[in-house]
């Protein structure tokens, strides 16, 4: 699961306080808003990126407040990816197994693995160089999951894509839920990325944040919310 329990977090001038959130184990939690609300702090809230002043983070069923964000168990995809440019891409899915000192051939079996879910077989001896955006965007992923994280944390994951790869990404994130049952909370500013992908649906707007029901994210977003 993941959960954030009356959470304030302040980024600059920036503040939210007593935020609470709830994606149950195995669930998929979106969470939309104006650019600027906040989706982003509140993720790296989640994370580790961010310190909270008050409340508390919880991760897998455990109180992750005070934990560095390699000890939460989570996956992170940032906005920008973050990709390594003198990394293979089977560097990149090594790399977490490898940090956790992984025996030699689970590592092995763990790519293979990724690499096969994510159909980037082809691409395990590239760099980020020559990737496209859709390519770029699953090496991300793999490295985020390679870990077998418990719950996985998505940053604008589809910016930036054309229609035809949004809508490859948008199967593969829903293969992945299946295939590993790990908990998601994805930002987003697109309702169509929310009503094919969430069972709950997160609204950011003026400091505070409030579930909303699929069926009614039309309306929410016609009433100007976010």
């Amino acid at each position: 699961m993941i959960a954030l329990e009356s959470v304030s977090v302040s980024a600059g001038a920036f503040r939210l306080e007593g935020v609470s959130l709830s994606v149950p184990a195995g669930g998929y939690g979106v969470l939309m808003g104006k650019t600027g609300c906040g989706k982003t702090t509140l993720l790296e809230a989640a994370c580790g990126l961010r310190p909270v002043t008050s409340g508390r983070v919880v991760l897998g069923g455990r109180d992750a407040t005070a934990l560095a964000p390699a000890d939460r168990g989570g996956g992170y995809v940032p906005q920008d990816r973050a990709l390594f440019r003198t990394m293979t891409v089977r560097g990149h899915l090594e790399f977490s197994p490898v940090a956790r000192r992984w025996k030699k051939e689970d590592v092995a079996r763990r790519v293979d693995e990724l690499a096969r879910l994510l159909g980037i077989v082809p691409l395990l001896e590239r760099r980020p160089a020559g990737l496209s955006g859709g390519e770029a965007q699953r090496v991300a992923l793999g490295r985020a999951l390679a870990a077998r994280p418990g719950v996985l944390l998505l940053d604008e994951p589809l910016t930036a894509l054309d229609d035809e790869t949004r809508e490859e990404m948008v199967a593969l994130l829903r293969s992945v839920r299946k295939a590993t049952g790990v908990t998601v909370l994805h930002v987003t500013h697109s309702r169509e990325e929310a009503r094919r992908l969430a069972d709950r649906v997160f609204l950011v707007q003026s400091g505070t944040l409030r579930e909303v029901p699929l069926r009614d994210l039309e309306v929410a977003f016609a009433e100007g919310r976010p």
